[in-house]
């Protein structure tokens, strides 16, 4: 390590810029966020937002030539001159002589410092630096870093702040991290982040008084974890797979989402799928209920999405009546991953002027789901059913006995957004006998409807040609 990174205090300082081009004006704008005096030396007119800074204030510029005296009393000098080697190799000996941090713009053979890249969440800051040999890199780093962290999450600091002494006084050490550990990745950092310090505040304060009494209460996620491709989860599932300690497994979860829940977790398979639940819904609603009062984060992992056919309303009326704090995450539905990874428009302007999801899941006295099949026949709709496979042939038979019609375009996708994704295109006519023979076994999706006619088209585009001779 060349460099050691540190955060330089600059609140009431003096710092100076010498230059006044487009590299003096992107180092104006940074540094006059530091809290601290900004002059700006530079003997030709300086670029329009270097003046427009200097116009509110946040800047003073001086109109003149440099002098090596112009460093003196400087908390960090930055030699932003375009197109001079000898000003910038002039302020940079001055600098070094003063003994005064110096960067120079472009030159790291000339600076004593390197400027980073800076994700600023005031009063939290992210440096990322290079060693001034890869600074594209350590922008895309940056980039990267700015879509993890939520806009807020400076608020999030200042709440906690006001808070320091309070649980200072109140928890020992022990007890303290674990409970600003609590706060940050639990309801009181969703709710500031979310705008709501109130609430926020008030969650804080329950369970600073349950830990006064000896409570540790825990928490449930409910999170949405998609349709199993691992770069369609949310930022807030991510976070949340990777603090929980217990972690409730569907058979719907793929391998790939699992790799990015914490490793020292407890993890245990509830393996819920059609036909085979290795668990009753009431031993798993149990289970979250033990683990959250034994003071657990726990998390119960749910394909597509909680509140989309995966019972999460009903447990988390089951958690609240419990007393148990929940928290739903959510996440893409598997309609609109299969619809995006297939090339179907749930709604088209020609084509669907609405989308309904259904349950194939439920039957009646027929063996078919109880649905509103008149509704459901209307043309220029689309009709997806998630759990389907199984009733395929009776949900088929009542459509077109409602009166849709048999060369209706339709789509079924198995295993949507993974690796082995299968997407077979037929007709409402051919539904049954095409689920038949393709053997759909993994989870999958019926998309019935006139733009499914989009998806056929692009596996007509995708497909191999026939070799010489097959027939």
């Amino acid at each position: 390590m060349e460099q050691f990174p540190i955060f330089l205090t600059t609140t009431g300082g003096s710092l100076l810029i010498v230059g006044g081009g487009v590299n003096a004006a992107r180092k104006a704008r940074l540094l006059s966020k530091a809290s601290a005096r900004v002059d700006v030396v530079a003997d030709a007119p300086v670029h329009p937002e270097l003046q427009a800074l200097a116009d509110t204030g946040a800047v003073t510029v001086h109109a003149r030539p440099f002098t090596d005296e112009d460093v003196d009393g400087r908390l960090l000098v930055i030699g932003a001159a375009e197109d001079d080697d000898a000003l910038l190799s002039r302020v940079a000996a001055a600098a070094r002589a003063a003994r005064v941090p110096v960067n120079v713009v472009d030159r790291p053979d000339l600076s004593s410092f390197l400027m980073p890249a800076i994700v600023d969440r005031d009063p939290l800051v992210v440096a990322i630096g290079s060693g001034g040999s890869a600074p594209v890199l350590a922008r895309s780093i940056r980039a990267k870093i700015e879509a993890l962290l939520p806009a807020r999450t400076g608020a999030l600091a200042r709440f906690a702040d006001g808070f320091r002494s309070t649980v200072a006084r109140a928890l020992p050490a022990d007890a303290r991290r674990r409970f600003w550990e609590w706060v940050f990745d639990g309801p009181v950092s969703s709710a500031v982040l979310a705008g709501d310090e109130p609430r926020a505040r008030s969650a804080l304060i329950d369970r600073l008084n349950r830990n006064q009494a000896g409570e540790t209460p825990g928490l449930v996620q409910l999170v949405g974890v998609g349709p199993g491709d691992p770069d369609l989860l949310t930022f807030k599932a991510l976070r949340a797979m990777q603090t929980a300690d217990v972690v409730l497994v569907d058979s719907l979860v793929s391998p790939e989402i699992l790799e990015c829940v914490r490793r020292d977790a407890l993890r245990i398979d509830v393996g819920k799928r059609s036909g085979r639940h290795t668990m009753p819904q009431a031993d798993i609603q149990a289970l979250m209920v033990d683990h959250a009062r034994a003071g657990k984060r726990v998390v119960r992992l749910k394909g597509g999405d909680p509140f989309l056919f995966g019972r999460g309303g009903e447990e988390r009326e089951h958690l609240l009546a419990a007393g148990v704090p929940v928290e739903v995450v959510p996440g893409v539905s598997a309609a609109f991953g299969c619809a995006a990874a297939t090339g179907i428009p749930l709604t088209h302007r020609d084509h669907a002027q609405g989308a309904t999801f259904v349950t194939g899941h439920a039957r009646d006295a027929e063996g078919a789901p109880d649905l509103d099949w008149e509704a459901l026949s209307r043309p220029g709709h689309t009709v997806v059913v998630y759990m389907g496979v199984a009733t395929a042939p009776a949900i088929a038979r009542r459509l077109m006995a409602a009166g849709r019609n048999p060369a209706t375009p339709c789509v079924v996708v198995e295993n949507g957004t993974r690796p082995d994704q299968r997407t077979l295109p037929t007709t409402l006519g051919a539904l049954a006998d095409t689920v038949a023979a393709a053997g759909v076994s993994g989870p999958a999706l019926l998309f019935i409807g006139e733009v499914c006619q989009a998806a056929v088209a692009d596996v007509a585009v995708q497909a191999p040609p026939l070799a010489a001779g097959a027939v």
